[in-house]
């Protein structure tokens, strides 16, 4: 098993505007118009994605608190600020099977699907000390 880099970091926020106004506005960060994902309404945004312009190929999302990473568990108040880190992973299926025969708990056992064609799944945070990762492996 092995990751390939750093994916992204996921932040959840109580006001989608003004940490957007932040991020977006005084740190000139890029909005991928792409990569917006809606609610229930056209101007419910329950998750962004903010890049650099000309740096790394990383992301950085903002998560509203509508959102919901682990199924059937919208943001709480106390996952507000840092929520959790992703690592990019070239075979997403062997390596849930060498975390799951290393013992390892799991949130997600099989590959769900992602954002932007990829495939998605979280290890509990029992198994890392408190923090939240998510394997994210790319379309093929």
């Amino acid at each position: 098993m092995k990751t390939r880099a750093f994916s992204h970091l996921a932040i959840g926020v109580k006001d989608m505007e003004t940490a957007l106004g932040f991020y977006r506005d005084l740190l000139g960060l890029k909005v991928d118009l792409d990569r917006i994902e809606r609610g229930g309404t056209p101007d419910e945004r329950r998750a962004v994605y903010l890049r650099w312009e000309d740096g790394p190929d990383s992301t950085f999302i903002v998560l509203g608190q509508t959102n919901t990473i682990i199924p059937g568990e919208p943001l709480r108040m106390n996952q507000l600020g840092y929520h959790h880190f992703a690592f990019w992973v070239d075979d997403l299926e062997e390596t849930l099977e060498k975390l799951k025969a290393a013992g390892v708990r799991l949130i997600d056992e099989t590959p769900r699907n992602g954002a932007n064609d990829t495939r998605i799944a979280f290890i509990h945070p029992s198994s890392m000390n408190g923090v939240l990762l998510e394997l994210v492996e790319h379309g093929k």
